[in-house]
């Protein structure tokens, strides 16, 4: 064995998961040429295995020493002797003929030989594809051997892509998007794209966008729950359960939800209907009930004030266009009509009227034919549009959501597709029978742990706690991984790590990736554009690995910078206008 042009040296020390090797000094070259390919001895990040009998043990070499040279004086001649050291970390074995295995059942011992991993033996590691794998890239150190991922794995045991800007995020996400639908005919994904990236590069998805004319996104208002709604509408928090108008708001939208249990998708029992009930009601009739018991005036004394029929009404409010009913003015005497004692909105209807004024909110409050009447769009209609029509993939472009509510869209987005994959989990079309992959691009904006208060946070970490079990899978993608919620971050199975500058954010995926590999991790702010780091189930054993380049592309490439500066750009009076347009109407 020794003889062979593959040896490099033997074992000198032996750890629980790292192993020392001494370089042979009879190697004649750093750099061998083995079957017409050079292999460099000693490239950080390279495989080596230990011959064992039958047992084939592989590690990744972690780090390169040497002692300094002595001088060797003999009779004949002069020889200058130094000594080269290799530390490898082990990271699996393949016993005879069987698939390699990550961990090391026997353990190589002192003078135990180590030879290089030629082409040949990644091929015996990493093998051929099969119906569940999918292609992600090329090994880095043979173009001609590609690397797989386990589909299965992949998905249901959730996933993330991390990079610094330019590192190639965009273009991982493409090729593992493509190489998924490419591969399998019943496939679903769902994109969460908060700026409007993926377009492009997927002309063939159902792609969903604010006031698109074609596809235009919808996210109904009566979709959330209690919680949410009272944030979004009047900014209530959670803790804020114990106030009289908290409650009194829960009854009033249980009232008004209690009303529409006719519906599209099937009637409600009423008694069944609560305020976090998807029930359709009319918000502007919130807002019309609360701004009339603000504003009345009664002919009883303001103890006696709990009926409508008491009240001095002169014209009826028109709720639809928020102006609100006319009342006897109450006189400064303590005679009659009396002003109103229900004060408890008068917070509220301000918030609420304020947010209905605003056009940016129509997307939700003017969800085109959504109405969830009989004869009308249900919320059936819109899983239908996002995950059961033919196409493999929905985009769910979110460029022109309001960033204040970007948070609680992706909330509602991501619960809303989990509640349909918990409660369709034994149907034939969905849950467990047909599963989904959820995509989140720029996830450390809505998915930061700092955020006390995010319900997107909240949603996708109960998708990444137990969405496994029916079905629904999930994949996010980040420049920040030290940004995103530890819940999150310790429930991925597969990191595919791009190249990453930031001291906190490499440290973040060494602690959190699944196989302690720390010398690949340790390669991370040396990478090449579109070059990745993947360690975790989904892969055999971890790697380096080339993405390919797609195309077409997102739209999230740099601008030609040069190129643009070198024009002869004249003054223009005109110039802006329509950029201010867009401003104020926050509308391309």
């Amino acid at each position: 064995m020794k003889k062979d042009i593959t040896y490099l040296g033997k074992i000198i020390r032996v750890d629980s998961n790292v192993v020392e090797v001494e370089v042979s000094n009879e190697i004649p070259s750093a750099a061998p040429i083995i079957n017409g390919r050079l292999y460099k001895i000693g490239q950080i990040g390279t495989f080596v295995k230990m011959p064992l009998g039958n047992i084939n043990i592989y590690g990744v070499v972690s780090s390169v020493s040497n002692t300094p040279s002595r001088l060797e004086e003999n009779k004949n001649s002069i020889n200058y002797i130094g000594s080269r050291f290799l530390t490898v970390q082990l990271v699996g074995e393949k016993i005879g003929n069987d698939d390699f295995d990550k961990g090391v059942g026997t353990y190589p011992t002192i003078n135990d030989e180590v030879h290089l991993v030629i082409e040949s033996d990644l091929f015996d590691i990493y093998g051929t594809g099969d119906e569940n794998s999918i292609k992600i890239g090329k090994h880095s150190s043979s173009e001609n051997l590609t690397v797989f991922a386990d589909v299965h794995k992949l998905v249901l045991r959730h996933c993330g892509i991390f990079g610094s800007t330019g590192s190639g995020k965009s273009n991982t996400t493409v090729s593992i998007i493509k190489a998924i639908n490419l591969q399998f005919n019943g496939s679903r994904v769902v994109l969460v794209d908060p700026h409007g990236e993926y377009s492009s590069a997927f002309p063939d998805a159902s792609i969903f966008k604010i006031k698109d004319a074609e596809n235009p996104l919808h996210i109904p208002y009566w979709l959330m729950n209690f919680e949410e709604l009272a944030y979004f509408l009047v900014g209530a928090k959670s803790t804020d359960y114990q106030k009289v108008e908290y409650r009194k708001l829960r009854e009033l939208v249980t009232k008004l939800k209690k009303v529409n249990y006719q519906l599209a998708s099937g009637n409600v029992d009423v008694n069944l209907i609560t305020a976090d009930s998807p029930i359709p009601f009319n918000v502007r009739e919130l807002w019309g009930e609360m701004n009339w018991w603000l504003n009345a005036t009664f002919s009883v004394s303001p103890k006696d004030q709990q009926t409508v029929a008491t009240a001095h009404e002169v014209t009826p409010a028109d709720y639809e266009n928020l102006i609100g009913a006319i009342f006897t003015p109450y006189p400064v005497t303590n005679n009659g009509p009396y002003k109103t004692k229900h004060n408890d909105f008068y917070q509220y209807e301000k918030k609420l009227y304020s947010i209905l004024k605003d056009t940016r909110f129509d997307f939700m409050f003017n969800p085109g034919n959504y109405k969830g009447t009989v004869g009308t769009k249900d919320l059936h209609d819109l899983l239908n549009e996002w995950i059961g029509s033919d196409s493999k993939l929905a985009i769910l472009d979110l460029s022109e959501v309001p960033f204040e509510i970007l948070d609680i869209s992706v909330g509602l987005i991501t619960r809303f597709i989990y509640d349909s994959m918990f409660w369709g989990r034994s149907d034939t079309y969905t849950g467990k029978n047909r599963p989904l992959l959820l995509a989140y691009e720029e996830a450390h904006t809505y998915l930061n742990k700092n955020d006390s208060i995010s319900y997107a946070k909240k949603s996708v970490e109960q998708v990444f706690k137990e969405g496994r079990k029916f079905g629904l899978g999930a994949l996010i993608i980040s420049q920040r991984p030290s940004e995103i919620s530890e819940t999150i971050l310790a429930q991925i199975g597969t990191f595919i790590s791009l190249r990453l500058t930031n001291s906190k954010d490499q440290s973040i995926i060494k602690s959190s990736s699944p196989d302690n590999l720390n010398s690949l991790i340790d390669l991370l702010p040396s990478l090449r554009t579109g070059e990745a780091i993947i360690v975790g189930e989904a892969i055999t054993i971890p790697s380096r690995v080339r993405i390919k380049l797609n195309n077409p592309r997102p739209t999230s490439d740099d601008p030609e910078l040069v190129k643009a500066w070198n024009k002869d750009h004249q003054p223009n009076p005109e110039n802006y206008k329509t950029v201010v347009k867009k401003i104020r109407e926050q509308k391309n």
